[in-house]
């Protein structure tokens, strides 16, 4: 098994579904109420998407109810949790949780949490996959930077919340670079994990 693969998946699996509660929560707090479009902030007023840093977390569903909506969102979102922590190594497991990110955006579950899922479930399908390939240069010095970059991304995502808190206006100014950075450090966590693992079984 690909140890450091592993560890990336369950941790992007992880953090997605905790993401994608959050947005089901909003959702369920609006009540049986009717969604105006297929996306809108999934935190509903006095939330001004124009002046928090997180537009109220933006979202879409194929159902426009906002209480079914959130309901299936967190459920999906608690699945999420459990697949990626104790489940994802078996075998289909890495498909699995694609599908359910999948199932994530689809029912209100945001538009960042599925991604990140994505890429998980992306990971997991190579968990338990022989690696045939001798590590070249560039995959050994990718494999002393192994955990740097999952570091990095999960500082970031799991720390905009208590900052934007103090420090909205900040956040909100560098919003571009912090997009940026998710969409950098989201590959590099997998391809650094990759390359440990070609390394370590060498």
């Amino acid at each position: 098994m690909r140890k450091a693969t592993k560890t990336v998946t369950t941790w992007l699996g992880v953090v997605a579904g905790i993401a994608g509660l959050e947005h089901g929560y909003f959702e369920f707090l609006q009540g049986n109420t009717r969604s105006t479009a297929l996306a809108f902030p999934s935190w509903g007023p006095p939330c001004d998407p124009d002046k928090i840093w997180h537009a109220c977390e933006p979202a879409m569903s194929i159902l426009p109810n906002f209480l079914i909506t959130g309901i299936l969102a967190m459920l999906l979102s608690v699945t999420i949790i459990i697949w990626s922590g104790w489940f994802v190594q078996r075998k289909h497991g890495g498909l699995v949780l694609t599908l359910l990110s999948i199932a994530l955006l689809l029912f209100g579950g945001g538009f960042f949490p599925p991604i990140i899922a994505l890429v998980g479930g992306l990971a997991g399908t190579k968990i338990n996959k022989p690696l045939t390939r001798q590590p070249g240069s560039l995959t050994r010095f990718a494999a002393k930077l192994w955990f740097w970059p999952l570091v990095i991304f999960l500082v970031w995502v799991l720390g905009q919340f208590p900052f934007g808190y103090f420090f909205n206006d900040i956040l909100t100014s560098i919003m571009y670079f912090g997009m940026l950075l998710i969409l950098t450090s989201l590959p590099l966590s997998v391809y650094t994990a990759y390359a440990h693992d070609s390394i370590s079984q060498v």
